[in-house]
């Protein structure tokens, strides 16, 4: 089983806080739609047979693609791929092209899963931001959405910020839990080096992030989540029984997944490869039967880590049976024995045949992950 990532790096406008790589300029849409299907051509054989069980349309900002468009690479994908005929298909969306006829085309394209880029349904957050939506689009494209048959629906939320009291933080969650949106991917705001944010921040016309408040943001969440029936299952995902991202577990699955478009990355277990962030280069390769990528192979240090980071951060936490069978009883036991003093902090536990997070450790996962690395 194994996923396809596409890049679109469109968007209306810049968000203060995004470190993606991304144009605010269209003029190139067309080349990249058409550099991105001679991709798929060029990288048809990057997953071998394996079927393709989820494909998600990032960026950037997808929707900014029409139809047509999305429908094209679709196609393409299906002729070169073996695609699944119940396979998850996401659109990475912002509310305000979520026209009802755009809708529409979407869900008749095959798109069948839209991530909506709300953030927070708070007007002053949005303007902080610079979000292009206002707070009535956000509320209204989520309505929309279902009247035009879209169930499977995640949403963005982002806390922490300097804007986002805890009422209005609350606010957002218990909006959002009463709408009943099954998924829900909810991030700490961070500071991204080359961000706008990051350069207010340094020249002082913005306030700095504070981290306890992200951390009293975070508790908050998984209480009042967990209170409302939602499975928090990675650590910045929520979701109501059966509604888990099929793409995004895959990733922290260890599964094999192909990006396509400028910075995308590509992984199949041995290797890990991204292509160019650059959107004129991409596209003068491209035209020239190259992908643009550079490559690395994972050492067995590599790969343990790497699955060390991915699996503690989600409610399965690490298969102690899976480490032994991919890298050995040694690596299992040191596993084990470092461990023992995070387990006695009460920020791991271990149960049955796993290790994984409590409740208290998730506010640390990436530091206990760090300490239990080779």
């Amino acid at each position: 089983m194994s996923g396809i990532y596409l890049h679109i790096p469109f968007c209306k406008r810049a968000c203060y806080y995004c470190n993606f790589h991304f144009s605010t300029s269209l003029a190139g849409k067309e080349a990249m739609v058409n550099s991105l299907l001679e991709e798929i051509t060029l990288q048809k054989d990057y997953l071998g047979q394996e079927p393709v069980h989820t494909i998600y349309f990032g960026g950037g900002t997808p929707s900014l693609l029409d139809a047509g468009e999305l429908h094209g690479l679709l196609t393409k994908l299906r002729a070169t791929f073996s695609v699944a005929a119940d396979a998850e298909i996401t659109l990475e969306a912002n509310p305000d092209d979520l026209t009802a006829d755009k809708l529409v085309m979407l869900k008749e394209i095959g798109i069948n899963r839209l991530s909506i880029g709300i953030q927070s349904f708070h007007e002053a957050d949005l303007v902080w931001m610079n979000r292009a939506h206002n707070s009535q689009q956000a509320l209204n494209c989520i309505q929309l959405a279902r009247e035009k048959g879209f169930e499977n629906l995640t949403i963005d939320l982002i806390y922490g910020g300097p804007t986002l009291s805890d009422e209005d933080w609350e606010q957002n969650v218990q909006q959002a839990i009463a709408l009943g949106i099954p998924h829900l991917s909810c991030y700490a705001l961070t500071v991204e080096p080359g961000t706008a944010l990051g350069h207010f921040i340094k020249k002082k016309k913005m306030a700095p992030t504070d981290p306890d408040k992200a951390a009293r943001h975070f508790e908050m969440l998984m209480q009042w989540l967990e209170a409302a029936g939602y499975e928090h299952y990675e650590i910045s995902n929520f979701a109501l029984p059966g509604w888990h991202s099929r793409h995004n577990s895959s990733y922290w699955q260890g599964k094999s997944y192909l990006g396509l478009g400028p910075s995308a990355h590509s992984f199949n277990g041995i290797s890990r490869q991204w292509n160019i962030a650059n959107n004129a280069q991409y596209i003068k390769s491209i035209t020239t039967g190259k992908v643009p990528f550079e490559m690395e192979s994972l050492t067995t240090s590599m790969q343990f880590n790497e699955y060390i980071m991915t699996a503690l951060r989600t409610s399965a936490g690490c298969q102690l049976e899976w480490v032994a069978e991919k890298f050995g009883a040694d690596l299992v036991n040191q596993l084990i024995a470092n461990s023992q003093s995070f387990i006695r902090m009460g920020r791991m536990e271990r149960v049955g045949d796993a290790l994984r997070l409590t409740k208290a450790g998730r506010l640390f996962a990436d530091g206990i992950a760090g300490d239990l690395f080779i």
